[in-house]
């Protein structure tokens, strides 16, 4: 999508159809980087097209990583063995975590000397607990700015004998998959212990899920062990199919949900390894009637037409859990999302941005350190001039008040462009 100051939408009052959903971000910018440990050539299929996964694919070329585009989503990957060809290079990531923390994690256990930088919102989201996780076994990072943020600074990384490793899992689940996504690459048996509550565990299930596609299978004591083995090494499938991308289709099922039809994504559905699709359970909770086949979940609007308000612990989706805020405008009583803290963290102040946006369509809003309350308006605000934070979450969430019946204002929605460029073309197609 170019790049816009404004886009109006709406009003509309009912959505319904079909959708293809882009592929998940957190699986392309995870198999991106496995394919580049592998000893050998990997065909990734259905890449999503994002700033997100550019970024990647524009670090793990510089590195000397060899990435043909095949055309449609499709690339190939020649990996380099866990040992990048580059051993110095300046890498600037934007505010893609999904690139930043797993790249840490594996350019830390290299012989070279890199910098990691992104945007000044990166320079503001917590990296400290994972550089002294890696300091402790051997690594050299420095926070270059301010202790616990980036930007980073990397030397060769020195040998190290130790056999645990301890970090904490409450801020960020990326923590924890950087870390088990490079550990293979000392070649030698470590267990990573968590320190605090593993906030966000359905992504760590995904890396887990594509460490095992890629040959490596780690040994899981509950949430709180990861133990890998010493003769684990990455291993390409030769090809890999990128499921659509879960988070994405929130939207469009809460759609069918808010404005009284049905919607289907296709993309993600019984078969999936992402968490997120647990989404179409709370909807479910809210009064949506839901199918589901293999590969779709298909969202269908209470006979009702009545939302019921619900008080839920969405830890387990914290992505997802932002179109649940969205919902409680079109839903009796109180809303309450639980146990959010991650919010905090991510590319805004989620759990600000979201209170602040909410009461100008009418909401009253009470936030706290992690969880927000919505009641719903009696009637929404029409022409709301919603303001996005650089969040393309904001940006995709806030259209879905258009299907009120009032029309809505989102300011910078090329925002969406960090994971879903077509995204309000796409949603043009179901809202009526």
């Amino acid at each position: 999508m170019k790049k816009r100051e404004s886009i109006n939408i709406g009003p509309f009052v009912k959505a319904q159809g079909t959708v293809v959903l882009p592929g998940s971000k957190s699986i392309s910018n995870r198999t991106l980087l496995l394919a580049s440990l592998c000893a050998d050539e990997t065909i990734v299929r259905n890449l999503l097209k994002s700033d997100d996964t550019g970024v990647m694919l524009a670090a793990l070329a510089k590195l000397g990583v060899a990435i043909t585009p095949l055309g449609d989503g499709d690339f190939r990957i020649v990996g380099c063995g866990g040992i990048f060809p580059n051993k110095q290079a300046d890498l600037f990531l934007g505010n893609a975590g999904t690139a930043f923390r797993p790249l840490t994690a594996a350019l830390a256990f290299q012989s070279g000397y890199y910098k990691l930088s992104g945007v000044p919102r990166m320079h503001e989201r917590p990296i400290g607990d994972l550089v002294d996780a890696l300091n402790s076994v051997g690594a050299e990072i420095k926070c270059t700015q301010n202790t616990g943020f980036p930007p980073l600074e990397m030397s060769p990384f020195k040998s190290t004998n130790a056999a645990r490793i301890k970090v904490r899992g409450d801020v960020s689940s990326q923590f924890l998959t950087a870390l088990l996504m490079a550990l293979p690459l000392l070649k030698k048996q470590i267990t990573v212990e968590v320190i605090g509550e593993l906030i966000s565990k359905p992504y760590i299930e995904i890396t887990l899920n594509l460490m095992a596609r890629f040959g490596v299978n780690v040994e899981r004591n509950e949430w709180r062990e990861f133990v890998i083995s010493a003769n684990a090494a990455y291993k390409s499938p030769r090809e890999i199919h990128v499921e659509g991308d879960a988070s994405s289709a929130s939207y469009f099922l809460a759609a069918g949900l808010i404005a009284g039809g049905s919607v289907r994504v296709k993309g993600v559905g019984k078969t999936s390894i992402q968490g997120d699709v647990r989404f179409a359970e709370t909807l479910a909770l809210m009064g949506a009637t839901i199918t589901m086949g293999d590969n779709w979940i298909e969202a269908r609007a209470p006979s009702s037409g009545k939302l019921k308000a619900i008080n839920a612990d969405l830890n387990h989706i914290p992505d997802a859990a932002m179109t649940i805020a969205i919902c409680a405008l079109f839903a009796e009583g109180k809303t309450t999302i639980r146990n959010i803290a991650s919010w905090r963290v991510k590319e805004t102040d989620r759990i600000s941005a979201m209170a602040n946006e909410l009461r100008k369509v009418g909401a009253t809003v009470e936030e706290g350190a992690d969880f927000i309350l919505i009641t719903p308006p009696e009637k929404l605000i029409a022409n709301a001039k919603i303001d996005t934070y650089d969040d393309h979450r904001m940006a995709m969430c806030f259209s879905l008040v258009a299907l009120g019946g009032v029309p809505i204002t989102i300011n910078d929605p090329g925002c969406v462009a960090k994971t879903f460029p077509d995204y309000f073309s796409v949603f043009s197609t179901i809202a009526r």
